[in-house]
C-alpha cells in the first residue's frame, strides 16, 4: 500500500491496523471520501472517521502522558486535519 499505509488487500481479505477484514471492498470504500470515487458509503466514511479519532486520541494520549485533555483535544484535532490535506492532495494527484 502507499506511503507507509496500514492498509492493505491480499488474497484472504484485507488487512488494516491488524485487523484482518473478510470483505476487501467494504474497507476500500469506508476509507473512500465522497469525493474521490463514485462508489463510497458514507455511513462507513462517518464509522472510519471514529476510528481514526480513537486511533489518534490513544497515539497521542501515549505518547503525551502528562499532557491536559484540552491539550490533547486540539493536538488530535489539528492532526486528522493534517492528514486530510495528505489524503486530499493525493488524491487530487491521481
Amino acid at each position: 500500500a502507499a506511503w507507509g499505509d496500514p492498509c492493505r488487500a491480499g488474497r484472504a481479505g484485507a488487512a488494516c491496523g491488524g485487523h484482518v477484514f473478510s470483505d476487501p471492498t467494504l474497507l476500500a470504500r469506508a476509507l473512500t471520501h465522497r469525493s474521490a470515487a463514485p462508489q463510497h458509503n458514507e455511513r462507513l466514511e462517518f464509522l472510519g472517521d471514529a476510528v481514526l479519532g480513537a486511533v489518534v486520541a490513544e497515539a497521542l494520549y501515549a505518547r503525551w502522558p502528562k499532557a491536559a485533555e484540552g491539550e490533547l483535544t486540539r493536538a488530535r484535532a489539528e492532526l486528522v486535519r493534517v492528514l486530510a490535506g495528505v489524503v486530499e492532495s493525493a488524491v487530487m494527484k491521481k
